[in-house]
């Protein structure tokens, strides 16, 4: 098992510390996410500052962009990073796809998605290997690459294309991750009940579909934690955010909190935001967070409670170089004893 840390909405002159630490500290991956910037921007950094260390968007927005600026993307930073990109792509919800970035929102989500790594995976194979383009489907034609535009294929020995991780919750997004791509990030709001009874039989499934093992699927968990009453408070708010979400109610339903969510909808449709933590319990709090006095016990604690569910974590809570360093030291220490 891998652990993993997240990159936090930082300004890109802030990015090498953050990146030569992680790496220093024996981090597997360093992710980034589409929140106050942009995702891709920081991993040029991280390329260039670090040797070993992964890195990853976790997520980039794929509906926002169109899979041909994604694949040119990728394959630079796949170039750069010598190997060391993952390319993790998640579709938000309907809101900010049609009100944050004006576009249209799809009839089908795993339709698009699908249609778009196919696409990227196609331009790739051009690229690579000089195979005529000519990807037709219900939301793209993408059928032009003239040697102008065809930026040429990776260096050896980098064969193989980016690693393509996608992001859900629910089902249909797990399935298409078993079926077609390299791993699934799964949401930090899910429980191990859901992702053991949920998550892995919907990947299995779609792994299936194509001649797939479940194992060819790297599992990357994102995972609330809490080692002081701080870090309870405000996983507690951040539970009730994400439980107030309608798509993410069968989370809640699995453990019978189905009326717990559905209140915390009521309320943040009203912007009553600051009412919404109370409504989650020290039982639900205790079922999302994995909880521990100390990094070292913590890192026991993650192993244990996601031993079989996950191939890599990653902590909720951002990392910062010089922030919390020896905390940061001893939990990776601790986890790679185990």
């Amino acid at each position: 098992m891998k652990l993993d840390v997240a990159l936090p909405p930082v300004s890109l002159n802030d990015v090498p510390a953050n990146a030569v630490a992680a790496e220093e500290m024996g981090f597997d991956c360093l992710w980034t996410t589409e929140t106050q910037h942009d995702p891709f921007l920081p991993l040029t950094l991280i390329a260039e500052h670090t040797r070993r260390i992964q890195m990853g968007t976790g997520i980039a927005v794929s509906f926002a962009r169109s899979p041909t600026t994604l694949a040119y993307t990728a394959w630079d930073l796949a170039a750069q990073s010598r190997g060391r990109f993952i390319l993790g792509l998640g579709t938000q919800v309907k809101a900010h796809i049609e009100r944050r970035f004006g576009l249209e929102w799809p009839a089908s989500v795993t339709g698009k998605l699908r249609e778009q790594i196919q696409i990227m995976r196609a331009l790739w194979t051009t690229w690579q290997t000089g195979e005529p383009l000519n990807q037709r489907g219900e939301y793209y034609k993408i059928t032009l690459m003239s040697p102008f535009f065809n930026p040429g294929p990776l260096p050896s020995p980098l064969h193989l294309f980016p690693a393509i991780y996608i992001a859900g919750v629910n089902t249909g997004l797990a399935r298409l991750a078993g079926e077609l791509c390299n791993g699934f990030l799964v949401h930090p709001f899910h429980t191990p009940q859901y992702l053991a009874e949920v998550l892995h039989p919907a990947i299995q499934a779609g792994a299936s579909k194509t001649g797939r093992t479940k194992q060819e699927i790297v599992v990357s968990a994102s995972v609330f934690t809490a080692t002081n009453a701080s870090e309870r408070e405000f996983s507690r708010q951040q539970v009730s955010f994400y439980a107030s979400t309608p798509s993410y109610r069968p989370v809640m339903e699995l453990h019978g909190w189905g009326e717990t969510a559905e209140k915390l909808s009521y309320l943040a449709a009203r912007g009553e935001w600051g009412d919404m933590p109370a409504l989650i319990s020290d039982k639900i709090l205790s079922t999302f967070v994995t909880e521990a006095d100390t990094p070292q016990e913590l890192a026991i604690a993650l192993k244990e409670r996601y031993a079989g569910l996950a191939d890599r974590l990653t902590p909720y809570i951002p990392f910062v170089s010089g922030e919390k360093d020896s905390w940061w030291h001893d939990l990776a220490a601790q986890f790679a004893k185990q």
